[in-house]
């Protein structure tokens, strides 16, 4: 996310995009002031705006950002893996807008869960500490433990996606945007991927088998083993999150923000960080009509949280 950004890319895509005339994904503006523990991610050094932006992040502590881990660790050229460096990035807090207001605050340290390898999307959360405080309004958000959390990740519970992410065209979007979507079942979610996997791996399959003249038991016996072997593509780490009709969805530049979702007594909790999404079949940006994404499951991650924030004053 920040070499496509940093690099002009994002705002080539973005261009493109306007021209064609493009929509949210199944969202709707934030209104002022909604969602104050919402920052955003920019390359340090140049102006905030849609370009400069990457990811999106969420203050639990006023010194504290939680984002996801590909955020902040990637292959160089070289395909090298290494966390970015701090100077590099820096937060907006206290805006809903990309126009240069709010607190831009420089990065004193990135911290990313050693289990995060970059080649997955599991164990994809990490944390930013801030060199300062925000000097403007803001408000932190509550994490679920682990029993919380499974009360939370429940089919049929409402969820809150925000993000500055990719609209409908590739477009990306200077005011905070909202979806409104709901919890699904991991387990279906899971099937509805590896099906489509399937699916697509069995063209070049049948031509393999066919190739080396495999009889069509050695060939069904393989093909039982192949699929044995793969792994699930939502981890017990993560949660799967959107809508049955499909076309609510987070996108690329949404990737750290926070999923939220609605109590009772009128607060909120944040579940899950925006994690991962289905490719559009053009390669280019998401999927405009996905069912669901994928969120790291926070609650799963607490002790860790802990830890960081303990050993890290």
């Amino acid at each position: 996310p920040y070499g496509f950004a940093e690099s002009g890319k994002k705002a080539e895509a973005g261009k493109a995009a306007v021209a064609a005339g493009s929509k949210v994904i199944g969202g709707e503006v934030a209104a002022e002031g909604a969602w104050p523990w919402q920052v955003a991610l920019v390359v340090s050094g140049v102006p905030v705006s849609t370009d400069s932006q990457f990811c999106g992040g969420s203050l639990v502590l006023d010194t504290w950002v939680l984002t996801a881990a590909h955020c902040v660790h990637w292959a160089d050229d070289k395909g090298v893996w290494a966390d970015i460096d701090p100077k590099s990035v820096s937060i907006v807090v206290g805006t809903n807008k990309l126009d240069g207001s709010g607190d831009v605050i420089p990065v004193e340290k990135i911290i990313r869960h050693p289990s995060y390898s970059g080649n997955q999307f599991d164990y994809d959360i990490a944390l930013i500490k801030l060199a300062r405080a925000p000097t403007v309004p803001f408000k932190t958000v509550e994490v679920p433990d682990a029993d919380f959390g499974s009360v939370l990740n429940q089919p049929g519970v409402t969820t809150i996606v925000t993000g500055w992410g990719l609209q409908n065209g590739a477009a990306p979007s200077p005011e905070l945007r909202q979806a409104q979507i709901q919890m699904l079942d991991r387990n279906l979610c899971n099937t509805a991927m590896m099906e489509a996997r399937a699916e697509e791996a069995a063209k070049g399959f049948v031509y393999a088998a066919e190739v080396f003249a495999l009889s069509e038991n050695d060939a069904y016996a393989l093909w039982d083993q192949l699929i044995a072997k793969a792994p699930m593509p939502m981890s017990e780490n993560m949660i799967c999150s959107g809508t049955f009709e499909g076309g609510k969805t987070s996108c690329n530049g949404d990737s750290g923000g926070p999923l939220v979702v609605p109590l009772e007594d009128g607060s909120y909790i944040q579940a899950g960080i925006v994690s991962w999404g289905l490719t559009a079949a053009s390669g280019r940006g998401c999927e405009e009509q996905a069912m669901f994404s994928a969120y790291t499951d926070i609650s799963h991650f607490v002790p860790w949280l802990n830890e960081v924030l303990t050993t890290n004053p």
